[in-house]
């Protein structure tokens, strides 16, 4: 599984901006998917994550009511959707993704990084004050 991800850039705070990733191959819908960020000089955080199903979703506190994680699943695409944006949200968002059992659950270890199977290679996001 290759992840390729882009969308990434620079926007003012308040603005938005939309992410995605791409991942090649035929099992995308086998991997509960993930993004992370990290800021420089700090560990990478988890974001968000979403079931294979795309009904279940999961939000870092600090991203909760402000960012949108989905998918489509004929399109092998997951998307991070981020509104009103802040200068702390600036960092190299990755996306992540990971095999599960669970069709319809996010299941143990969805937010830790290192349960992640396949990494894409980041995209940039800034948010200016």
């Amino acid at each position: 599984v290759q992840l390729q991800a882009s969308g990434g850039g620079l926007v003012q705070a308040g603005g938005s901006l939309r992410l995605s990733c791409a991942s090649s191959g035929r099992t995308f819908s086998s991997h509960v998917m993930g993004w992370f960020r990290q800021a420089p000089g700090k560990e990478r955080e988890f974001v968000a994550a979403i079931s294979r199903s795309g009904g279940s979703t999961d939000y870092a506190d600090s991203v909760k009511g402000r960012f949108t994680i989905s998918r489509d699943n004929a399109k092998n695409t997951v998307y991070l959707q981020m509104n009103s944006l802040k200068p702390e949200d600036t960092a190299v968002y990755y996306c992540a993704a990971r095999q599960s059992m669970s069709w319809t659950h996010l299941t143990t270890g969805f937010t830790t990084g290192h349960r992640y199977d396949y990494w894409g290679q980041g995209t940039q996001v800034t948010v200016s004050s």
